[in-house]
């Protein structure tokens, strides 16, 4: 039995000064890094995800190009595959990341259990292959992808803690709202120096 930690979309297009960055992004790099420094052996994997969307079109209605976003379901452009938007923002330390998965390519992702890595490997199967059992989820935005990426490993079948002081949302009622049906569907809510 293992433990993993989820890292979604901790990537410049979601921080500070990015197309659509958050408040806290920057700092959720720095803490998320730390907490990697001191607990990278508690881990059989690291996976990071980063939102990889296609220059042209628009990625299956995710890009809002011929009407204003609605900000529920069309977006604006952001996170373009290979672009700075789309690089982890500088904060985040790579060092102990194992897997790197990219979502959306095309189509609109929010979960990181949506994302491929390089060689083709899913979350669902790394998951499997390193017998993981409990798994930390940490990163941006707490109201969107870091809410699919827990209930999506709920629905996996492994115990989830969402570290709390290692996310940051884009409102605080939606993330306030998306914590608490993260709870009510079995993750548990922590401070990771709590854990």
């Amino acid at each position: 039995m293992s433990r993993a930690l989820f890292v979604v979309d901790v990537q410049n297009d979601f921080t500070e000064g990015g197309a659509l960055g958050v408040d806290g992004g920057d700092a959720v790099a720095l803490a998320v890094s730390r907490h990697l420094v001191a607990h990278h052996g508690d881990y059989a994997l690291v996976v990071a995800s980063r939102d990889w969307h296609d220059a042209e079109g628009d990625n299956g209605g995710h890009f809002a190009v011929d009407a204003a976003p609605d900000f529920v379901t069309s977006w604006p452009v952001h996170c373009v595959a290979g672009t700075a938007g789309a690089d982890y923002d500088p904060g985040l330390d790579l060092t102990h990341i194992t897997h790197h998965l990219k979502k959306g390519q095309g189509r609109p992702a929010y979960s990181l259990f949506e994302g491929v890595a390089d060689d083709g490997a899913t979350a669902a199967e790394l998951l499997t292959r390193y017998g993981v059992v409990d798994l930390d989820v940490v990163g941006i935005a707490t109201d969107y992808c870091v809410r699919a990426t827990a209930l999506d490993a709920i629905a996996h079948g492994v115990h989830v803690r969402v570290f709390t002081d290692l996310i940051a949302g884009v409102a605080e009622p939606s993330s306030e709202a998306a914590l608490a049906e993260l709870a009510h569907a079995g993750a548990e809510l922590v401070e990771s120096a709590r854990a």
